[in-house]
């Protein structure tokens, strides 16, 4: 039987007894319709599950003991870095839940040329918390213990230069130096830059050179941003990392 897992923002330890947040209370006694005396699993991006026991319901509470922990060993020995060119709503969301059940461990959202969503601050702010709430459903969903982190919005200029000298740097490019064959180890990690719905402009490309990024071909065709990232990732994957 599947078990839901919950992310608490919190330090967790065996013995301990917590109150739940309230979205988090509410899911699993309203939507999941646990009683006391059940258990679920927390999480809080430590890299450990936490099982409990509901030992106590109110109206919109839930107090939980915690009665076990359990190491998960399931992130990626590839560090990856997606740094990835902000697209429109449900298109952003997708590339982050699906980045992440994949192992990423690092986004950048970043401003390009042809970026077609404009944020100002307060709007940067809004969406930087709902792309955390997405990534941390997806590794709710997937298993995952350790919550990739998601930066707040920047130039791609300032994301580009600031990506670790010793990683290996891609962006996709149909007449690339580089193949999926041509890859051998990254102990650096690996960044894929990955541009937005109007694709890289020249200055873009020019941009990303000049920080170390070389071209990666993957195939034939042209993707669209939320094709191209997760192809990237799960190809690259296969190849350096853990799937295959």
């Amino acid at each position: 039987m599947r078990v839901t897992r919950s992310f608490v923002e919190t330090p967790l330890a065996v013995g301990q007894q917590i109150s739940l947040p309230e979205d988090v209370a509410n899911h699993l006694v309203r939507v999941m319709r646990l009683r006391e005396g059940e258990g679920c699993v927390l999480f809080n991006g430590d890299g450990h599950d936490y099982h409990a026991t509901l030992v106590e319901l109110g109206k919109r509470n839930a107090q939980v003991r915690i009665d076990a922990v359990q190491k998960q060993d399931n992130e990626s020995p590839l560090s990856i870095t997606l740094l990835q060119g902000i697209a429109r709503g449900e298109k952003m969301d997708l590339i982050l839940q699906k980045a992440t059940e994949l192992g990423v461990q690092r986004i950048v959202p970043v401003n390009a040329e042809r970026t077609e969503v404009k944020l100002d601050a307060a709007r940067a702010e809004k969406r930087l918390a709902h792309w955390h709430s997405v990534v941390v459903s997806a590794c709710g969903q997937s298993g995952r213990a350790v919550v990739p982190s998601v930066g707040a919005p920047q130039s791609l200029l300032d994301a580009a230069r600031s990506m670790p000298a010793g990683s290996l740097k891609l962006t996709l490019d149909p007449q690339g130096e580089h193949r999926l064959s041509t890859l051998s180890s990254a102990p650096g990690g690996v960044v894929i830059a990955i541009g937005p719905e109007g694709g890289w402009s020249p200055r873009d490309r020019l941009a990303l050179a000049e920080a170390g990024f070389q071209g990666l071909q993957l195939g034939p065709r042209i993707l669209r941003t939320e094709t191209a990232g997760l192809a990237a990732i799960a190809a690259v994957q296969a190849r350096l990392g853990d799937l295959g």
